[in-house]
């Protein structure tokens, strides 16, 4: 359902003010200094619900319920704040990666621009992540082309991510300004959010500089895992939560040094402990070959869903993202947008990583986040410079 239900609404405002205007604060530093709102843009805040056929914990169940309402809040918010904000919701996607319905591209990109991708037999292809780089590429000519109706703040708040969509990267190319927040717990407002922004950006900087003079990077943890990540030809970015220029994308909160590793050349072993949202009842060990899982080996009900992922896409498998956190405000393991944002940690996903410098296209992306990691950078002569010390970074 898109446009907001006008009796929950009336009732989040008539009854559920007193306990939301603690946001109040938090959305203005949302919209005035991570996104730069300038007078007469238009904001888009998007949501996910529940679908019936989901099997989810009580504790995940009222997470997820706060953040569709703290959304229509945000933009409540911007309607009164700044004159223009509309709230959109759809029943959640599979995963993380995958695209949202065709309502939310609606409402993102207007009925024009939409009947035109439709006429050209390229739409439905976005739409199952089928398209090739031709179709991709028309596709981006006509959304930019038709750039005036697409939002210039769009701000992500579905519980699966769209941070690795073509609808994401399309809305960026039009020149939205995008925020994801997957997984978010309003209270997370008041913590990880809740940061000197500059100083994380000068700190996000210098550790993406040190990346960047590296080829190969080596993680070592005490759980086990130990990995070679190829960097060769790719080059690693920041997110540090500043997105005012037109086309930013980053996540919220914010805080990490991230890359797209060389398709096929990563490989060791990755033990994994957490989920996006729990501990694993026991980890799992994944082999990683020529930059894609081999094999996974331990009981935990969590392998089921990868193998099931992997058999459904083979491109899955892919070692798709290397992180590094940077933000000291962040420090909750069960919810994977702020565990990744750790200082000191660092994260692998799986999956899709065409939107940020990489081949492989998927309907999936998942990171891990691995704890106390010792991360050696080798260098195009072999030379070695110690970048993180047992969670300690050195830069």
């Amino acid at each position: 359902m898109f446009d907001a239900d006008k009796k929950l609404l009336d009732f989040i405002r008539n009854n559920g003010r007193d306990d939301m205007s603690k946001f109040d604060s938090a959305f203005k530093a949302l919209f005035e200094t991570n996104m730069g709102i300038k007078p007469g843009e238009h904001v888009l805040v998007f949501s996910d619900v529940i679908r019936e056929d989901e099997t989810i914990s009580d504790i995940d169940r009222d997470r997820r319920t706060r953040l569709n309402a703290t959304g229509r809040e945000a933009a409540d918010y911007a309607a009164k704040t700044y004159g223009n904000g509309s709230f959109a919701e759809f029943p959640a996607t599979p995963a993380s990666g995958a695209e949202p319905p065709m309502g939310l591209w609606l409402a993102t990109f207007g009925a024009q621009t939409l009947a035109q991708l439709k006429q050209e037999g390229i739409l439905t292809k976005l739409l199952d992540k089928s398209a090739n780089g031709d179709q991709v590429s028309r596709a981006r000519e006509i959304i930019v082309a038709g750039n005036s109706q697409v939002a210039d703040i769009i701000i992500a708040m579905s519980n699966n991510s769209t941070s690795h969509t073509r609808y994401r990267s399309l809305a960026c190319a039009a020149g939205a300004r995008f925020a994801s927040l997957p997984h978010f717990d309003p209270d997370m407002f008041h913590t990880s959010m809740d940061v000197d922004w500059k100083v994380l950006a000068d700190r996000t900087a210098r550790l993406v500089a040190a990346v960047n003079r590296a080829e190969w990077v080596h993680i070592a943890t005490p759980n086990g895992t130990d990995m070679h990540i190829c960097k060769i030809g790719r080059q690693a970015a920041g997110d540090d939560g500043l997105l005012s220029a037109p086309g930013s994308f980053g996540n919220l909160p914010a805080g990490e040094a991230y890359l797209a590793p060389l398709e096929g050349q990563s490989h060791g072993v990755m033990v994994i402990e957490w989920a996006p949202t729990r501990k694993l009842a026991e980890p799992l060990r994944l082999t990683i070959e020529n930059g894609e899982v081999v094999r996974i080996e331990g009981n935990e009900a969590h392998r089921d869903k990868l193998e099931a992922k992997f058999a459904e896409n083979a491109n899955c498998r892919n070692i798709a993202e290397l992180g590094i956190g940077t933000n000291e405000k962040a420090s909750r393991p069960d919810n994977l947008l702020e565990a990744e944002k750790i200082l000191g940690t660092i994260h692998i996903a799986l999956g899709d990583n065409s939107g940020f410098g990489g081949q492989v296209s998927a309907p999936f992306h998942e990171d891990y986040v691995f704890y106390h990691p010792t991360v050696t950078l080798t260098m195009a002569d072999d030379s070695e410079r110690r970048l993180i010390e047992d969670g300690r970074l050195l830069v």
